[in-house]
């Protein structure tokens, strides 16, 4: 699974110019052979009794006598592998025909080979030394693509920023790592399970917490989501695939692989990442009702909907299958929106603006088909995939954490005034584009993915979470609550979850569908402001740790200049001054050497004699 798009990127990358004519093709087939050799891996271990369903594939030892390096092949990395290789070679599919006039394509799909390659060592390694590899794998290759169009300022900034944000997360993640090593003298997951009970509770919590920081850096939490909708700079399947199937699904599945860290539901530790998810559900949600640009309203219910899987990993055993089961229908439905977003693009001259669309409906009838069976799964319409997953993690959260359930029903009836505002704008109302943009629809090779991705969104969240499938299949390897709970669509919460939807999307066909969408955005009130600023989230960071950071700066490069170098050049400087000085001394004439040793010969001798006398 890893070697077939690790080889891939090395030939693409080695060859260069050579591949132009075929290494889109050479991409393809590597992240599809990988896809095949996942769905023969999948076969086979499903069919093993569950007590064996954790294959162990040694390869070799790493650091001598710390880690051996090393594969596992369980429940919850096979549902990972099979999504990444899955729909990322859908979306390298669609590549195919979105990047046809790229001069650099090849490269690109350099790139998503390396990035999968990466996402796949993340979720296959059996223990903490490889995931981090393919951690700062993914890392690498998220700034590679994101400022894939380095010509573009904004771009490689962006591509920095999401770097940078991202350190901060894996220094918590590094630092976790030590205290594990430190606590327990191995980073094998098969090890730790049965060891983390000998250890203290400050100890677990603190682990925990570093873990916690590490997942809030790849999955976009707060308090490290600010780079999430800068990275829509990158090419929109690069937005697909991070945003989707790959790179912010890393911390939910860190989170859930370091399950004994957070076994326990209520412990510190479990709830810090129950809270940090629903409070990301609610900054994004809010997030996305103020965007204008479709890419970053996708990437504000990014935010939103990987805070409901982390409220789901934050609540044990209970939500694990749930918070899975999310994230893989996520993966398509999610991937089907931003996809069409692109489709969109395409046939719009890469407008961005959903107040400069308007009645695409007639001239993209597939993009919005297909578009339309995401948006009703992402805002949980019954029977469809996010209906079932959505509703299992709510359902759960009010029955575990009462408080946090709740908001995440707020959050679902934000979700259905944020998404809905996004069709209404794009492909309904009247026509507001520009004379020289010409809609029309994508070739198939791009439409294609998107019939296939939107076929998952209806059909897979039902079979996932219906008798229990998915967490039948997971329980081996992340365990299983003492209740297993049943899916009852007519609880209290589940209702009041259907109603605020529609609430919201009611609300938003007034705004949007039924009334005139001005061409220039009004100004809005205060909470508009908010929203469209990202909640003030760079100003926070500037504010906390930039402008401190560069103060740090000055003091530190000030003490060392006028402190540390001014002590040593100071020390310098008096030595050489002093010898400046005495080489005066030195005329090169011997009548003054004489009379220097006569006026010394005579204040010698007066010396003497004055001693002698006393």
């Amino acid at each position: 699974m890893i070697a077939f798009p690790l080889l891939g990127a090395a030939i693409l990358l080695i060859l260069g110019r050579v591949t132009n004519r075929w290494g889109h093709l050479l991409g393809v087939a590597m992240s599809l052979a990988s896809f095949v050799v996942a769905v023969l891996a999948f076969v086979e271990l499903i069919g093993l009794p569950d007590g064996q369903r954790r294959q162990a594939v040694h390869l070799w030892e790493f650091i001598p006598g710390m880690v051996d390096m090393g594969l596992l092949i369980d429940p919850l990395s096979i549902c990972f592998a099979l999504l990444i290789t899955g729909v990322g070679s859908l979306i390298h599919i669609y590549s195919i025909g979105y990047m046809a006039h790229d001069s650099d394509r090849r490269r690109f799909f350099a790139y998503l080979n390396l990035f999968v390659a990466a996402m796949l060592l993340l979720v296959l390694a059996d223990n903490y030394v490889g995931l981090f590899i393919g951690w700062e794998g993914v890392g690498l290759a998220s700034y590679l693509l994101i400022g894939f169009w380095q010509f573009k300022p904004s771009a490689a900034v962006a591509a920095k920023k999401a770097f940078v944000v991202n350190r901060v997360g894996d220094f918590g993640l590094l630092v976790g790592m030590f205290i594990i090593w430190t606590s327990f003298g191995t980073f094998a997951f098969a090890d730790l399970g049965a060891q983390v009970g000998t250890a203290s509770q400050g100890t677990v919590t603190a682990i925990g917490l570093l873990l916690l920081l590490g997942a809030c850096g790849k999955s976009a939490q707060l308090p490290l989501q600010s780079w999430l909708l800068d990275a829509m700079e990158g090419p929109t399947p690069v937005s697909a695939l991070i945003h989707a199937a790959t790179m912010v699904t890393a911390g939910v599945y860190l989170v859930v692989r370091s399950g004994a860290f957070f076994f326990e539901p209520g412990s510190p530790q479990a709830l810090a990442v129950a809270i940090v998810g629903a409070a990301t559900l609610l900054a994004g949600a809010i997030i996305g009702c103020a965007k204008d640009d479709i890419k970053k309203g996708l990437a504000g219910s990014t935010m939103s909907q990987i805070g409901y899987m982390m409220l789901g990993a934050g609540l044990g055993p209970a939500g694990y299958a749930f918070a899975i089961g999310h994230l893989i229908t996520h993966g398509f439905f999610k991937a089907d929106m931003f996809l069409g977003a692109g489709s969109v693009m395409h046939g719009m001259n890469d407008e961005v603006d959903m107040r400069k669309y308007g009645g695409l409906r007639k001239y993209m009838p597939l993009t919005f088909a297909t578009f339309m069976v995401g948006y009703l799964a992402i805002i949980g319409f019954p029977l469809l995939s996010g209906y079932f997953t959505k509703d299992g993690i709510i359902e759960t959260a009010v029955h575990e954490q009462p408080v946090l359930g709740w908001l995440a029903v707020l959050g679902a009836g934000i979700t259905g005034f944020y998404m809905s505002r996004m069709v209404f704008m794009t492909f309904f109302g009247e026509k507001r584009w520009a004379e020289d943009a010409h809609p029309h629809e994508s070739p198939k090779v791009m439409t294609i993915p998107l019939i296939v991705l939107s076929i998952g969104s209806v059909f897979l969240g039902g079979y996932l979470v219906l008798s229990n499938r998915l967490m039948d299949f997971l329980s081996p390897a992340v365990g299983a609550p003492a209740v297993k709970p049943g899916f009852n669509p007519f609880t209290t919460p589940g209702l009041a979850t259907l109603a605020l939807v529609a609430v919201g999307a009611g609300f938003a066909w007034m705004r949007y569908g039924k009334a005139t969408v001005p061409v220039v955005a009004p100004r809005g009130s205060f909470l508009t402001t908010f929203a469209r600023r990202d909640l003030y989230g760079d100003a926070l960071n500037e504010s906390l740790f930039m402008r401190p950071g560069q103060w740090l700066t000055r003091i530190a490069v000030f003490f060392d200049n006028r402190g540390i170098d001014g002590v040593v050049n100071g020390l310098a400087a008096g030595i050489g001054g002093t010898s400046g000085r005495l080489r005066r001394i030195q005329t090169g004439f011997a009548r003054t050497y004489a009379l220097s040793i006569l006026i010394g010969a005579a204040l010698l001798t007066g010396a003497l004699l004055l001693v002698g006398n006393i």
